[in-house]
């Protein structure tokens, strides 16, 4: 048994799953993959943790209950219950790619598994937990049958990911493989680096684009990836979408997005240019949109530029308000686990009264609920989003 400090048996008894080596007096468990117990300063036992080291902390709470195993029957049951939980989304006929397991809200810290019509996709945290992942593919192939499995390695130094080739087996998924989201097409790759072509925790927010947001609007969408919520727009009827990244593949994997719902790119347009600066060229040409979408990374670098979530939110806000019309909108949306909604509403609050502005919440999102958190670990609560109205 290890023994840890009194506040660490406090959180692990309000819920916290999370390991660090803080919580530990002199002896930290070290070993990759083993399974461990903890005690409190009197001996008692307090729970079981399975030690993987990623760059969270050092491993996770798996149970409460002594002599607990990391085996074959314990992870069955567990991947058994995510996927009952998901009955609804796996009939869907209108959305076909979702997340099957979801990390520690699911039982199992480290691991996430996504569904791509068919295909699942697995992302290991840790090597603590990969050297279980002969079993753990074992279970899921109990309870699912699936047409392939890739899995992305994303435990190297700092998080990175680390893997070239990710298919492990089953068939080899087509190269794009066409899933749908609310009825809307969209291309991915599950063997093309570290993503995969779209992020599927907002399926809420594209849905809400589609449906409320977007007819009859002129749409700016910004750090725009592969262009998700710009072709979610225009299948909205959105009479023109501007999508600006600086990622030079942009360009095509936008317009890709487009071509396979149907949609000719070229009524539209795709601008490879860094978002801070093309702010800059908007606000000059005195642009206007009636709805502009804000979801940056939580860091982003470029040659000249460095965007911290928890410093310049504030800022690119500003910006993106400055260019919006009167009774236009805003989709302010962050992925950083360290803010919270408190926070991000304070940060909204202050941007508007710099621009002299006002605005209504016309509505927030959080995760889906594939994506579920849990309250003992509020980082898991990592996606905030909230729909302004610009008034005036």
């Amino acid at each position: 048994m290890y023994e840890i400090k009194k506040w660490a048996v406090s959180n692990i008894n309000s819920g916290t799953p999370l390991l660090t080596k803080e919580m530990f007096y002199n002896k930290v468990p070290k070993e990759e993959g083993a399974v461990v117990e903890l005690m409190d300063e009197k001996k008692h036992y307090v729970a079981t943790a399975l030690v993987g080291k990623q760059n969270k902390g050092i491993g996770w709470v798996i149970s409460n209950k002594q002599n607990q195993v990391f085996d074959y029957a314990f992870i069955l049951g567990k991947v058994r219950a995510a996927v009952d939980k998901r009955e609804m989304l796996f009939k869907s006929e209108e959305t076909t790619a979702f997340r099957v397991f979801n990390g520690i809200s699911d039982g199992i810290g480290g691991l996430t598994i996504d569904w791509y019509d068919g295909f699942a996709l697995f992302s290991w945290y840790s090597e603590g937990l990969f050297l279980h992942s002969d079993t753990i593919y074992s279970a899921f192939e109990k309870v699912i049958s699936y047409k392939g499995i890739y899995a992305k390695r994303r435990f190297g130094e700092n998080g990175q990911f680390v893997d070239d080739d990710n298919f492990v087996k089953g068939e080899i998924a087509p190269e794009p493989l066409i899933i749908k989201e609310s009825n809307i097409n969209f291309a991915t790759y599950l063997n093309d680096g570290a993503m995969t072509g779209i992020f599927l925790d907002q399926r809420d927010v594209r849905r809400y684009i589609m449906e409320e947001l977007s007819a009859g609007k002129r749409v700016l969408n910004t750090f725009s990836y592969t262009g998700a919520f710009s072709v979610a727009a225009a299948m909205g009827g959105a009479i023109h979408t501007t999508s600006v990244d600086v990622a030079n593949r942009s360009r095509a994997k936008t317009a890709e997005q487009f071509e396979v719902n149907n949609l000719n790119p070229q009524d539209h347009t795709i601008m490879v240019e860094d978002v801070f600066h093309y702010f800059k060229y908007a606000t000059r040409k005195e642009l206007e949109f009636d709805l502009v979408i804000l979801d940056p990374p939580s860091f982003a670098k470029t040659k000249k530029v460095t965007f911290s979530a928890t410093k310049d939110y504030g800022t690119l806000l500003e910006q993106a308000i400055n260019i919006t019309a009167v009774n236009g909108y805003v989709v302010a949306s962050t992925n950083h686990s360290g803010i919270t909604m408190s926070d991000f509403n304070k940060t909204i609050k202050n941007s508007f009264a710099k621009q002299g502005r006002k605005y209504h919440v016309e509505t927030t999102f959080e995760q889906p609920v594939d994506f579920a958190s849990i309250k003992g670990y509020p980082e898991s609560a990592y996606l905030k989003v909230v729909i302004l109205k610009v008034l005036s």
